[in-house]
């Protein structure tokens, strides 16, 4: 297989370099990811600082280019001006920490594959929950078996599959489970706190109140040890809403 690697935490996380192990013996593979931690930068592009892509080598050899923007210009950079050709697959991740519900609309990862998908690219978002032995080794396994399953079935235009991993061995895992999107809102507030000059800045907090109740969606699936796949999709249209939105009657003529 010819695959792109990318992530939003940098090109030197552990769960970019643990699939890099796994994929790089059997499959031509192109890491080309930012240079710092870029989480929850969302579906982010650059457009008035230069990019630049700088060969980076881990373990003494050469691993891939690390740009200084966010994940999403990784995979249109990679696409323009890296690969010789389209990759049979894009995975972003392995994230460290869960992307399920509506942390989904500002995750770097998701965005990464996304971004792919919309041009016409299978992809993959991956991300494990975090704990004092978080397993990569073995979540890149899993996601190398998922990507052969891509690209010999393919996925639907603009379709993309996004994977979160339960903090555990994945053979305690009990199964895998296609999961749907939560939406239930993460209560958050700011806190106020004075910096070194006793100037006061807000700082972001929240609680995290348990997930849905419903079986069927993302956060419930992993809290239950399962590995949950959700397919996303880039097309936003409310489809259920159209025909209701048309009986409005609307005229620009007010």
């Amino acid at each position: 297989m010819k695959i792109l690697l990318t992530n939003d935490d940098g090109i030197y996380a552990e769960g970019l370099l643990a699939l890099y192990d796994r994929f790089m013996g059997k499959n031509s593979v192109t890491v080309v990811a930012p240079d710092r931690e870029r989480s929850a930068a969302g579906h982010g592009i650059t457009l008035h600082t230069p990019l630049c892509a700088t060969p980076v080598a881990i373990r003494g050899r050469h691993m891939g280019h690390a740009v200084n923007g966010t994940p999403v210009d990784c995979v249109n950079l990679a696409m323009a001006e890296i690969l010789d050709g389209k990759p049979d697959v894009v995975i972003s991740g392995i994230n460290s920490g869960p992307n399920v519900g509506n942390n989904i609309n500002y995750s770097g990862t998701v965005s990464a594959a996304k971004e792919a998908a919309l041009h016409g690219i299978p992809a993959i978002a991956a991300s494990i929950q975090m704990g004092p032995q978080t397993d990569y080794r073995a979540a890149a396994g899993f996601l190398e078996k998922l990507a052969q399953k891509v690209v010999e079935n393919g996925l639907p235009l603009g379709t993309l599959l996004n994977v979160n991993l339960p903090n555990m061995s994945l053979k305690s895992a009990t199964a895998v489970r296609i999961s749907r999107q939560g939406i239930a809102l993460l209560p958050e507030y700011y806190e106020k706190r004075p910096d070194p000059r006793n100037r006061i800045y807000c700082g972001l907090g929240g609680e995290y109140p348990g997930p849905e109740g419903n079986p069927e969606v993302d956060e419930v699936v992993l809290c239950q040890n399962f590995i949950s796949i959700t397919p996303l999709q880039c097309d936003m249209t409310d489809y259920r809403f159209m025909g209701a939105l048309k009986g409005w009657n609307l005229n620009a003529g007010g």
